[in-house]
């Protein structure tokens, strides 16, 4: 842990720190960490670990969120996984000379990457979507199929024959269909237990999860070996995507614990591999591991993402951050062993290899990720877009109005109805409550312009604001309020340093209700010369007029208490069709002459 923070200090990837520390305290330097001591015990410490951190990766995946890069995170799974252990096969039988049988197994093993250290670098560098979801989404499945190939492909170079292979291809089915099973019951039951609270103590929640995690992974692998990592990863699925009471908690519960587990894990398995090993594969042995970052990754990305939407720039990082972790460290130790049980050589050499993939990957990448990522423009820039807490149709209003200043716009909402209702109309939705960490996180709010409570409880919409400030101190936050004196009044706001949205407050339920049954138009006004320069609604405003946005040449803004319309400024009012005659007549009165725009703004 000391590491961690060391890390977090000096601004590095956190892993590359704990590889470090992981040699020096080994038994080639310091010898006080000796891995071999464990025994047998340390499969199990990697096994146990293995399964909270994948179950922790799968408890971050959003199924509607994955759906809007499914192609490509599908590809590079499946397609990718594939073209990835053929190209390092050949990679390491050119470079390196061994014998095609330890090519191959080398192959199945760089396949995966894993959330261990790419969730950390794409939440370090602030990436932008949907980079992110496929990074993270490739990093949690790809886990489960790698390995699952990798131990088939054990099998078959240790037992080689036309009836093993065969065995082999029905065996990667057995295993992923045998986890996906176990995981998908565990997790619907554990998520039926926690849906009631009054079936489970409370202060169990968070240990019940863990247990359930352990046990799915070890049942899944006692019914068909090294089916578990699928297993964790689908009850974590499942458990993340549905609805609990204490899911917050045992995400953040989740999260504390994968950090420890995963310096725990690449300190010991740092310490278990020989200096001299890895030296011994020499400028061969570096050049195999410069092919698979230079040649096969890009390859990989490039086929795989042919014919989706995504970028030459977002295809071309892609291409560069791939780090092995901890799975692949996890799953050579297992192969050393078991071919040198085997009588085969070259168990120890594929075991440094591996290292060395590890070192260099999360060392070159994590380390130039950021620079690249800004040189090509895929990181997320700090003060642009905004977040909009609701999915409502007044909240889309304004999501398109504000996307006209070509920054990105997020919808953060619980409502699965009024996500789906937004996602059809073309805006980008984060289903999720928004007083989750992990829901909070992924909708970036350090890196906003501005986030904006605007549900119909101003109470929500207020500590929305609160927690924003409370945790981002970057974006400015805008709070929408009800007319109502006994409730939220605009001096709470202002306490908070908040801004009153709509100019003050407005009749929320009223207008929401109007906005459903499209009882409202909206349309632009500018003031007159003799009224320029005042705020756009002195007072409280009328029930039947809300000030939407104002249009300061190409830029549109929210509205608040001191926003002022000034010269050729204009301002978008919503009107009660209800009232029509007699708010346009106020409007009239107040200094407010309509104007007609060619078109509006678009999502």
């Amino acid at each position: 842990m000391f590491a961690q923070g060391i890390a977090r200090h000096v601004y590095l990837p956190g892993v590359v720190v704990l590889l470090a520390v992981g040699v020096l305290l080994g038994p080639d330097v310091a010898d006080v960490i000796r891995p071999q001591l464990l025994g047998p015990a340390l499969s199990s410490i990697v096994g146990f670990a293995v399964a909270v951190i994948l179950f922790e990766g799968g408890l971050n995946l959003e199924i509607r969120v994955l759906r809007w890069q499914a192609r490509a995170i599908r590809r590079l799974v499946l397609i990718g996984g594939l073209i990835t252990a053929g190209g390092a096969t050949v990679a390491s039988r050119l470079l390196l000379g061994w014998d095609w049988r330890l090519c191959a197994l080398f192959g199945t093993l760089v396949i995966v990457t894993g959330p261990t250290v790419i969730t950390p670098l794409v939440r370090r560098i602030r990436l932008k979507q949907p980079i992110a979801t496929i990074l993270e989404a490739e990093g949690v499945f790809i886990d489960a199929i790698g390995a699952t190939i990798a131990v088939v492909a054990l099998q078959v170079a240790i037992a080689p024959s036309g009836e093993a292979i065969g065995a082999a291809v029905l065996g990667i089915g057995a295993r992923l269909g045998t986890g996906a099973l176990v995981g998908a019951l565990g997790g619907l039951a554990l998520a039926l237990l926690l849906r009631r609270p009054n079936i489970v103590p409370r202060g169990l929640e968070n240990i019940l999860a863990l247990s359930m995690a352990m046990t799915l992974y070890q049942l899944s692998d006692a019914l068909v070996s090294e089916s578990g990592i699928t297993a964790a990863i689908t009850a974590g699925m499942v458990l993340g995507n549905g609805r609990s009471h204490a899911l917050r908690e045992i995400a953040a519960f989740k999260e504390q614990l994968t950090v420890l587990l995963i310096a725990t894990l690449f300190v010991l398995l740092a310490a278990d591999v020989r200096i001299a090993d890895v030296l011994a594969l020499g400028l061969p042995g570096a050049l195999t591991v410069l092919a698979l970052m230079f040649a096969v990754r890009p390859l990989t990305v490039f086929l795989c993402t042919a014919g989706t939407d995504l970028r030459l720039r977002d295809k071309l990082f892609l291409s560069w951050l791939a780090p092995r972790g901890i799975v692949a460290a996890a799953v050579s130790s297992l192969f050393a062993l078991e071919l040198t049980h085997a009588g085969i050589a070259g168990g120890v050499e594929l075991k440094a290899l591996v290292f060395l993939v590890i070192a260099m990957t999360v060392t070159l990448q994590g380390l130039s990720g950021g620079p690249v990522a800004s040189l090509l423009g895929v990181r997320r820039a700090t003060n642009s877009g905004y977040l909009l807490l609701g999915a409502n149709p007044i909240a889309c209003h304004l999501a398109r109005q504000l996307s006209a200043n070509g920054e990105e716009v997020t919808l953060l909402d619980a409502n699965a109805d009024e996500c789906r209702a937004a996602e059809a109309a073309g805006f980008q939705v984060l289903p999720g409550n928004a007083f989750d960490a992990d829901t909070l996180a992924r909708a970036r709010p350090d890196s906003r312009l501005a986030c904006v409570g605007l549900t119909s409880n101003e109470g929500i919409n207020l500590e929305f604001a609160r927690r924003i400030a409370e945790e981002s101190r970057g974006p400015a936050t805008y709070v929408a309020i009800e007319a109502d004196a006994v409730g939220v009044t605009a001096d709470a706001v202002l306490a908070q340093h908040a801004h009153v949205l709509f100019g003050g407050a407005s009749g929320l339920q009223a207008w929401f209700a109007r906005w459903r049954r499209d009882g409202v138009e909206t349309a632009w006004h500018r003031r007159t010369a003799a009224e320029a320069n005042a705020v756009v609604v002195a007072g409280t405003p009328r029930p039947d007029i809300l000030p939407l946005v104002i249009r300061r040449g190409e830029r549109i803004d929210l509205v608040d208490l001191a926003t002022t319309a000034r010269g050729e400024d204009l301002v978008e009012f919503a009107i009660d069709v209800d009232h029509r005659g007699e708010a346009l007549a106020w409007l009239v009165s107040s200094g407010w002459t309509r104007v007609e725009l060619d078109a509006s703004p678009s999502p």
